[in-house]
Formats: C-alpha cells, sequence, structure tokens
C-alpha cells in the first residue's frame, strides 16, 4: 500500500516538475505530469473516502479492487466522492484536466504547446487545491 501522505506528497512534487519543465520549454514533459498529478490525489481522495490507510501498490493488493486499478480521472473522481463539488464549482477547470490519459507519453514531440501547458498547470493547481 501506499499511504495517503505519500501520495499527496507525490502529487505537490508531479505538478512541482511540470511547472519547471514549462519554464523550460518542455511543454509536453508538463502536460503529462499534470495528469498524474490529478490522478495521484484523486487516489489519495478516494483513501480519505473509504477510510482506507492507503492504496493498493501491487496485483495482490488490487485483487479485490479491480476497477480502482485505472488511470482513467472521470472514474477516479466518481470513486473519490467529489465528481458534484469539483463538476459544478471547478467545470471548466476539470474540462481540461479530463482530456488527459497516460497514453499522451506516446504523442509526438511538440504536440503540447506552451498554452497547453500553462492552462492544463492551472487547473491542476486549482483541482488539487479543490480536494
Amino acid at each position: 500500500m501506499i499511504s495517503r501522505k505519500n501520495l499527496k506528497q507525490i502529487a505537490k512534487a508531479r505538478l512541482k516538475d511540470s511547472k519547471i519543465l514549462c519554464k523550460n520549454g518542455r511543454y509536453d514533459g508538463a502536460v503529462y505530469l499534470c495528469g498524474y498529478a490529478v490522478e495521484v490525489t484523486l487516489k489519495a481522495k478516494i483513501c480519505k473516502t473509504l477510510n482506507w490507510k492507503g492504496f493498493p501498490e501491487s496485483s495482490k493488493e488490487f485483487e479485490h479492487y479491480k476497477s480502482f486499478k485505472t488511470h482513467n480521472l472521470d472514474v477516479l473522481l466518481k470513486l473519490s466522492g467529489h465528481e458534484l463539488v469539483v463538476k459544478s464549482k471547478y467545470l471548466a477547470d476539470w474540462s481540461i484536466i479530463a482530456q488527459w490519459d497516460p497514453e499522451v507519453r506516446y504523442k509526438q514531440i511538440g504536440s503540447a504547446a506552451e498554452v497547453d501547458a500553462k492552462n492544463i498547470i492551472s487547473s491542476t493547481r486549482n483541482i488539487l487545491g479543490a480536494l
């Protein structure tokens, strides 16, 4: 299991990394890491909502929780118990973030523009703050 505390630290680190990448013109990487910052934050919220000490990490730990083994941000948001709040108060930010999926790592280099990276960083910061 990975602890909620560790998940929160990872999320903050990924957002910080994305800002550094954006500042240095590495927009694709900045976008990619923002998605993971949101994913990890949602997993921490799931732990809190379900009163879990941590989120499953290994295949064995996921054995009875297969629906939780996903990178789909919409699914994770539903499981977190915070969908109503996020989609009612932060819909514009969520709409930007919800376009992310881990397959972005295979996109051609230069697919993300500076404005894309700045928008997702801003939206990620807002969503993390709301969660």
